[in-house]
C-alpha cells in the first residue's frame, strides 16, 4: 500500500493517477472535504499517523516546515515502520531535507527526496519530470511508482536533497525568465507591437522559454491566470536556490534581483495570486506610471 499526504492542487491529481493504474492508497489531507473525495477509491486516514502502515509513504506538501511539522510534530515519523520509504515530493530546502533524512535513517526509514515540475497539467497528465535525490537502489525500487506519474523520472543524485536543489534552481530559472520575458513583451506593446505576434518571432528565435511558449500564450494573454502554481510558492523556492548560491559561493547578483522583484510582487498581489499574476503586476505598475506622470 502507498501512503499518500497533501491532495492539493498537484497531490489529488497525482493521487488519483496511482490509484487510476492500480495502486492501493491510504490518503490523508488536513482539510476533511478534501479527503472525502477519495472515498470509494482509497483508504481514507483521519488522522496523518494512520498512513504509517504504508511500506511507501509519500509528501506533497507546501514546504520544509510543513514536512517537518507532519514528520516530527504531528508524528508520523514515529509511526513508521523500519524499512518504509518515505518521499519528500514537495518542494522543500535541500539542507532541511538532508536532516531530516538523517532523523530518519536513525528510525531506519529512507527518506528520498523526488520533486516535480510540470503544474497542475502535467499532473493530471502524468508528463511531470521527477527529480529523485537518493540512494539508487531506493529510486529503482520507486520508479514503477514515478512513472506513473511522470513521463521523465530523474535520478539527480545519490545525495538526499539532490532533487530539491535541483527543484529550487529550476525555479530560479523559470521566474527569472517570466519577469524579464514580461517586461520585453510590455516594453514592445507600448511601442506598439502586438504581443503575439512578437511571441510568435521570439518562440523562433534564441529569446524563447517555457514562459513564451506556455505562460503567456495560455495564462497572461487569455487573463486567466490560473497555472495552479502561486506565486509565493515561486519566491520560497527563488529563496532557497538563492541561499545555495550563497551557501556555495557561487555569484547571485541577477538572482537577488530577480528574487527582490518578485518579493515586491508578492507584497502587492492577494495572498492567493498565481505566479503567472507578475506579469498583471508589471501592467499595473506600468499604468500607475502613466497615470502619475507630469502631462507638462
Amino acid at each position: 500500500m502507498i501512503g499518500f499526504v497533501g491532495l492539493g492542487n498537484m497531490g489529488g491529481p497525482m493521487a488519483s493517477r496511482l490509484i487510476g493504474a492500480g495502486h492501493e492508497l491510504c490518503v490523508y489531507d488536513v482539510v476533511p472535504a478534501v479527503r472525502e473525495r477519495f472515498a470509494g477509491s482509497a483508504a481514507l486516514a483521519a488522522t496523518v499517523t494512520s498512513v504509517s502502515t504504508a511500506d511507501t509513504v509519500l509528501l506533497m506538501l507546501p514546504d520544509s516546515a510543513v514536512v517537518e511539522r507532519v514528520l516530527l510534530g504531528d508524528g508520523l515519523l514515529d509511526g513508521l515502520r523500519a524499512g518504509t520509504l518515505l518521499v519528500d515530493m514537495s518542494s522543500s530546502d535541500p539542507s532541511r531535507t538532508r536532516d531530516l533524512a538523517a532523523v530518519a535513517a536513525r528510525r531506519d526509514v529512507t527518506l528520498v527526496d523526488a520533486p516535480v515540475s510540470g503544474g497542475v497539467a502535467g499532473a493530471r497528465a502524468g508528463t511531470l519530470t521527477i527529480m529523485v535525490g537518493g540512494p539508487a537502489a531506493a529510486f529503482a525500487a520507486l520508479r514503477p511508482v514515478f512513472e506513473v506519474l511522470g513521463s521523465r523520472v530523474v535520478h539527480a543524485g545519490e545525495v538526499v536533497g539532490a532533487g530539491h536543489a535541483v527543484k529550487a534552481l529550476n525555479n530560479l530559472m523559470s521566474a527569472a525568465h517570466l519577469m524579464v520575458a514580461s517586461e520585453a513583451l510590455l516594453a514592445g506593446r507600448a511601442f506598439g507591437l502586438d504581443p503575439r505576434v512578437m511571441l510568435d518571432i521570439v518562440n523562433a528565435s534564441s529569446g524563447r522559454s517555457g514562459s513564451t511558449e506556455t505562460k503567456w500564450p495560455k495564462f497572461v494573454l487569455p487573463g486567466t491566470y490560473d497555472s495552479g502554481f502561486g506565486l509565493r510558492l515561486m519566491v520560497k523556492d527563488m529563496g532557497i536556490a538563492l541561499g545555495l548560491q550563497r551557501a556555495t559561493g557561487t555569484p547571485a547578483e541577477v538572482s537577488a534581483a530577480a528574487l527582490a522583484a518578485w518579493a515586491a510582487a508578492a507584497e502587492a498581489l492577494p495572498a492567493d495570486a498565481d505566479h503567472t499574476e507578475v506579469a498583471a503586476w508589471l501592467m499595473d505598475r506600468m499604468t500607475s506610471d502613466e497615470q502619475g506622470s507630469d502631462p507638462c
